[in-house]
């Protein structure tokens, strides 16, 4: 038996996972505890999510459990143990905002966690192939001192500068830089899963995605750009810009892209690579921008306001280049661009409301 196992689920690129794998493993296992319920509030919870994957998935076998929790987290590797051939861990406390209320908890969820499924992984299915969902804060706020430039919509990177073709590549420096304390967490648990890559061998893969999407992000005011954007776009509610003029540039990936790049990997596995992952110069806009669209397909004025106060540690430019992805994975692009994404977000939403 072929089985993947997937953590956070309920999440955006958990329940992608699990639709994307469904059909290629013979049995597929979530765990997902609702934690970004408590991180977020009751509108960000995943549990319509996991009811709907449970629903239409047969070989789909939920399980509430907390990462953190090493005694019921390693049950699941034992039970299965041999037969798991892929691990896609996505559970994560994922906003840098929320982060600061409370650090424990940030990086216990984290970095422990990610060190018990890693260290699971190697005791139990060493040959399997391992996951990783890192964030493009572990750069922290590097990008930052980019040469930028203010144009009337957005910041855009000075045009002779090398990653104004492609984006920021991997080779941006990690150190001297204010992270949050998110992107701290998020560096511990980056560095010890391509450390178990490189150290022990495994077949472990990192991807530092950008600003992550898709019809079934549960968005909310601190994680969930383009979701929580489009749901304010809808429902009129009001949404707060925060600094840097509006003209902040997210490049956005869709759920699906992102984990046709795992499947790829799984098919060709590397020890401890480590790869940007995002919409590149292919789908990116600032928040000036996106408002503009998500008005355009909604048909609504939005209700807006703008904050001078800028996020602690928030880039103001980030595209991604995903050229060394490309390179090792030739066969891999880009299926959404930035419209079809919103107009996917904007129908999914329609339907729930």
């Amino acid at each position: 038996m072929n089985i993947a196992l997937i953590t956070g689920s309920g999440g955006l690129i958990g329940s992608e996972s699990v639709e994307f794998f469904a059909d290629k493993f013979d049995l597929v296992i979530g765990i997902d505890n609702d934690l970004r319920q408590y991180f977020f509030g009751k509108d960000a919870s995943t549990n319509w999510n996991v009811n709907r994957i449970t629903e239409k998935y047969k070989n789909y076998r939920h399980h509430s459990i907390d990462i953190r929790n090493q005694v019921e987290f390693e049950k699941i590797f034992k039970k299965y143990s041999k037969d798991i051939k892929l691990i896609v861990h996505t559970a994560a406390q994922p906003s840098h905002d929320w982060a600061a209320k409370e650090p424990f908890t940030d990086f216990t969820v984290n970095a422990n966690g990610t060190l018990n499924a890693l260290e699971f992984t190697r005791i139990h299915c060493p040959e399997a192939v391992f996951i990783f969902t890192s964030t493009n804060k572990v750069y922290g706020d590097n990008p930052n001192f980019l040469p930028l430039i203010e144009l009337e919509n957005r910041w855009e990177i000075d045009v002779n500068h090398p990653y104004y073709k492609n984006g920021i590549d991997e080779q941006m420096s990690l150190d001297h830089t204010k992270h949050s304390v998110f992107g701290a967490s998020k560096v511990a648990a980056d560095i010890m899963a391509q450390e178990y890559g490189r150290y022990f061998g495994m077949n472990v893969g990192v991807f530092r995605g950008g600003c992550l999407t898709g019809p079934n992000h549960s968005g909310a005011q601190l994680h969930g750009f383009l979701s929580y954007l489009m749901k304010c776009a809808i429902s009129g509610q009001h949404y707060t810009i925060f600094g840097y003029k509006g003209k902040q540039v997210r490049d956005n990936i869709h759920s699906f892209d992102l984990v046709n790049m795992f499947w790829h990997f799984y098919q060709n596995p590397k020890q401890g690579e480590a790869y940007n992952a995002g919409g590149g110069r292919f789908a990116n806009c600032s928040m000036i921008e996106a408002i503009a669209v998500c008005e355009k397909i909604t048909g609504n004025k939005m209700n807006y306001s703008y904050s001078e106060t800028n996020r602690i540690g928030d880039h103001i430019w980030y595209v991604s280049d995903v050229s060394k992805f490309k390179n090792h994975y030739p066969n891999w692009d880009w299926k959404y661009n930035l419209d079809e994404t919103l107009v996917e977000i904007f129908e999914n939403m329609a339907k729930r409301v």
